[in-house]
């Protein structure tokens, strides 16, 4: 209970007393310096979680591609040659469904023959994987028993030495 409180207390002592209260709460320069502060924190975090984002949904391009490639030597064990047909159901396809399990890639059988095939998985346009800027196409190429993962923005150059140089396929 503080002094003025009672009757007997002289206004000057009250107004003395009132001065000394301590203040509460922030000002609008102390809330203005705290936005910005979380502005500057969010604009640096938010690139850094979706690039972490989207390099963790690359491994639905890759599984969908093993997928393809364990089909593929099913087909070849009972066949003399490797498959286009993807979706086509057994036994005259591999039976696989064009895009990944949460759409985040189309896959493709872009070319087959007796001793190899080429496949992709290409981010689809309208999910964030379309925003993975060197790793949009992810790719498997088997050739002569050979097999060779590379990935790229818009292709795969398979005749570069290290088709993967991104390590788009890193895991």
């Amino acid at each position: 209970m503080s002094n003025c409180d009672h009757l007997l207390s002289t206004a000057r002592q009250c107004q003395r007393e009132g001065a000394r209260k301590p203040q509460r709460g922030f000002t609008l320069i102390e809330l203005m310096i705290g936005l910005a502060i979380v502005g500057i924190l969010t604009a640096i975090a938010m690139p850094i979680y979706m690039d972490s984002i989207r390099k963790n949904r690359r491994s639905e391009g890759i599984a969908a591609l093993s997928q393809l490639q364990q089909a593929q030597e099913r087909w070849r064990a009972n066949a003399s040659t490797y498959t286009t047909e993807l979706t086509t159901a057994l036994p005259n396809g591999l039976g696989l469904p064009a895009t990944t399990g949460a759409g985040y890639y189309a896959i493709a059988v872009t070319a087959a023959d007796a001793n190899s095939y080429t496949a992709t998985a290409t981010a689809q346009t309208g999910t964030s994987q379309a925003s993975d800027t060197n790793c949009r196409m992810l790719g498997v190429r088997m050739t002569g028993g050979n097999i060779r993962y590379g990935a790229g923005a818009s292709s795969v150059d398979w005749t570069a030495s290290d088709a993967d140089a991104l390590r788009c396929w890193a895991r």
